[in-house]
């Protein structure tokens, strides 16, 4: 497996913000196989792998193996997946990322560049609610941002983002 990086350097700015401000020092502990019961999974659940530790940065660098993803996700989150996803987020619940893998065929579309519109679309259309907008970023990659998202169980809207990762091997397909 090769881990890839998202270089979303273009005018993206965190305000300073790194993973340390994400993270609790643990040491990767949380990340032990401790799920918490209260998260849906699904019957395959399982805890992810950690694959290295970088304390001084206040991440873990963690492999999904069952979608072939590796991430590197803040100290002290937690990080399950099934067969078709990975989950991670932190232990107020109040950040979350989500990983799986698009089959650009089966969802009938091109490329990257069109799973991003035609998915910002739909979401639009089923929530006029929400704004959506998409743009290519300097390395390739499509960021897709949507605000004022509030689902089920959410207690106020959210921002949501989708960074669709075209898989270089294999072109028709994509992570998100």
């Amino acid at each position: 497996m090769i881990a890839l990086p998202a270089l979303a350097d273009d005018k993206l700015d965190p305000g300073g913000l790194t993973f340390r401000d994400f993270s609790t020092n643990d040491n990767g502990a949380s990340y032990g196989g401790r799920g918490d019961p209260m998260i849906a999974g699904g019957p395959n659940q399982v805890s992810s792998k950690v694959v290295t530790v970088e304390g001084a940065n206040g991440l873990a660098r963690i492999q999904f193996s069952s979608i072939r993803v590796e991430l590197a996700l803040p100290l002290g989150w937690q990080a399950t997946e099934d067969w078709e996803r990975g989950v991670a987020y932190s232990s107020d619940k109040r950040y979350r990322v989500l990983v799986w893998r698009v089959d650009f065929a089966y969802e009938g579309v091109k490329d990257a560049e069109h799973y991003a519109a035609t998915k910002a679309g739909s979401i639009q259309a089923r929530r006029p609610a929400v704004q959506a907008q998409a743009r290519k970023l300097g390395d390739g990659t499509f960021l897709v941002v949507y605000d004022n998202v509030k689902g089920p169980g959410d207690a106020e809207p959210r921002v949501v983002f989708d960074l669709v990762t075209q898989n270089r091997a294999t072109p028709r397909r994509a992570s998100c």
